[in-house]
């Protein structure tokens, strides 16, 4: 028998939310803890309720920067996000932040339900469908990373020097500091060290079906 998956889920839209729950309390290897938990609760909720996933509506999160915080504080709790038409560069930064899934809000609910299992057990999951969709994430675009920002960040998070990081990418080393201050800047954090933290996804293993 497969040991039970505790889950907290944040507070999401009437007929998202009422869905989700339906669904989770469905599966009986689904556990919820905790549920319509409002953005200003789902720290603590976690911190109390120690779940191995929580589902966040990234919609009411108010930056990009909470869900590197949220992985910071709490390493051990799988983050799937659930955002409005995500595109895969977004998603994929998602998973730069410490999510370990991140699917559209229309995906389909089995799909949704398959997500959390494969999350708790380390798995990265995308939406097929990001990588031609043109969705927001709901958050203001400057707090999103530009794909040379994204660049940067990878290489940081392997160790290169700032030199290193100039002579792979062409650019100058004035260039690479002006990108690693607004990295740190939307994640929230202020040096390599706080970086160093951050646990930098594996290869993704799965992609959830288009919603339809």
């Amino acid at each position: 028998m497969r040991a039970s998956v505790s889950v907290v889920v944040a507070k999401f839209e009437d007929l998202v939310a009422i869905g989700l729950t339906h669904l989770v309390n469905e599966d009986p290897n689904l556990r919820i803890l905790d549920d319509e938990v409002l953005p200003s609760a789902i720290e603590r909720s976690i911190e109390t309720h120690d779940p191995d996933v929580a589902v966040l509506n990234f919609g009411s999160l108010t930056s990009a920067a909470q869900v590197f915080q949220l992985h910071q504080s709490h390493p051990g709790t799988r983050l799937v996000v659930l955002a409005n038409r995500p595109t895969a560069s977004e998603c994929n930064q998602m998973l730069s932040f410490g999510a370990t899934a991140c699917l559209s809000k229309e995906t389909q609910g089995r799909d949704v339900v398959n997500a959390i299992h494969l999350a708790s057990r380390g798995m990265h999951v995308l939406p097929r469908s990001a990588a031609t969709g043109n969705g927001d994430l709901g958050i203001k675009g400057s707090d999103l990373l530009t794909p040379r920002e994204a660049d940067v960040l990878e290489l940081l998070q392997d160790g290169a020097t700032n030199a290193q990081i100039a002579q792979t990418l062409s650019i100058g080393m004035e260039t690479v500091r002006t990108h690693a201050r607004n990295i740190y800047r939307k994640l929230g954090i202020s040096s390599r060290r706080d970086l160093a933290r951050l646990s930098r996804p594996e290869t993704l293993v799965t992609q959830a079906p288009d919603a339809g």
